[in-house]
């Protein structure tokens, strides 16, 4: 297998698109204002979804370990990965709106017991720099490190990066851009392996192990986990968003619509579809996937895409008050 052709990230001297596209599309339908805010149904289906698991968990505790791990693949993985996207959500205070941030940092705690691990708090710590510094050195920790651009540039290394994104994931801002925790990390971690404990307690190893092998797996190797490629990997030179219009927004809280999200990251998930039909010539002619499988087959085999193919750009941090 041949090697990745790219030997460096895409390096541009420009603003993020997004900014200015949000002015633009505001100036021209400032009826999308009325789409920003919180989404009443988010947290109930977020709950139902917190409840499903816990079931299965009761439902596994009994069954051979092999099952325990085909179930954590095919039902657990797509679950909990769901879940980290309501997390997503949640961390633009959509659950409860932005005067009850409190309540979205406890709530995200709550959708987070499923995964099994803290995961919650960090995210939301690192997902504003994400929105706020694009393609930022050294500030943008979705993308991977100059080590990852390098190492894992054939077909068969690639793979073997795409099943351990989630190490990378968790690692990589540790490396890249390290914050001091915060109570709010601490308070995460109690909760949820106290949560852990009780399932232990209640029902076995079993559980414990479908849950947490779940986010493991839901994150690597998995049909869903083609919107990690599909969503700022350069497919198209110049391009470094994407959406995805296809069958798995419903399952994935609309992420697929990233370009929209971006835009305006206020708007909840479920509005996304709204966005993109009320300032539709802003969007469809935009490059966009149409397979999130097909995304990960050519990460895999195209020469042309791997870590290296991200739109990188020097940014200057914004002093907070």
């Amino acid at each position: 297998m041949g090697k990745s052709g790219r030997l460096d990230f895409e390096w541009v001297y420009t603003d993020q698109p997004h900014t200015s596209r949000r002015k633009e599309i505001l100036a021209k339908h400032p009826e999308i204002k009325s789409l920003m805010g919180a989404d009443p149904h988010l947290k109930w289906i977020v709950s139902g979804m917190v409840f499903t698991q816990l079931l299965a968990c009761y439902l596994v505790k009994d069954l051979s370990w092999k099952w325990v791990l085909f179930w954590a693949y095919a039902f657990g993985g797509c679950v909990n990965h769901s879940m980290t996207l309501a997390i997503h959500d949640i961390s633009h205070n959509v659950a409860f709106g932005n005067k009850q941030a409190r309540w979205n940092r406890w709530f995200a705690m709550f959708a987070n017991l499923p995964i099994g691990m803290p995961y919650s708090a960090s995210f939301k710590k690192y997902h504003i720099d994400h929105h706020r510094y694009l393609g930022g050195d050294g500030l943008d920790v979705d993308i991977a490190t100059d080590w990852e651009g390098w190492f894992f540039c054939s077909p068969a290394r690639k793979l073997v990066w795409l099943i351990l994104q989630p190490l990378f994931y968790a690692l990589r801002p540790l490396y890249v851009n390290p914050k001091p925790v915060t109570r709010l990390e601490v308070s995460n971690a109690v909760v949820q392996f106290t949560a852990d404990f009780i399932i232990y307690y209640l029902w076995g190893l079993k559980p414990v192990v479908y849950l947490v092998a779940g986010s493991i797996l839901g994150m690597g190797l998995h049909p869903i986990s083609g919107h990690f490629i599909a969503e700022h990997y350069m497919f198209s030179k110049g391009h470094e968003t994407y959406s995805y219009y296809g069958p798995l927004n419903y399952i994935t809280f609309n992420v697929g619509y990233h370009m929209e999200h971006h835009d305006f990251p206020s708007i909840p998930g479920s509005k996304l579809p709204l966005v993109k039909k009320m300032a539709a010539e802003f969007y469809d002619d935009l490059p966009q996937h149409t397979s999130w499988m097909r995304v990960l087959w050519d990460f895999v085999f195209d020469d042309a895409i791997g870590p290296y193919a991200r739109v990188k750009r020097t940014c200057k941090l914004v002093k907070e008050d």
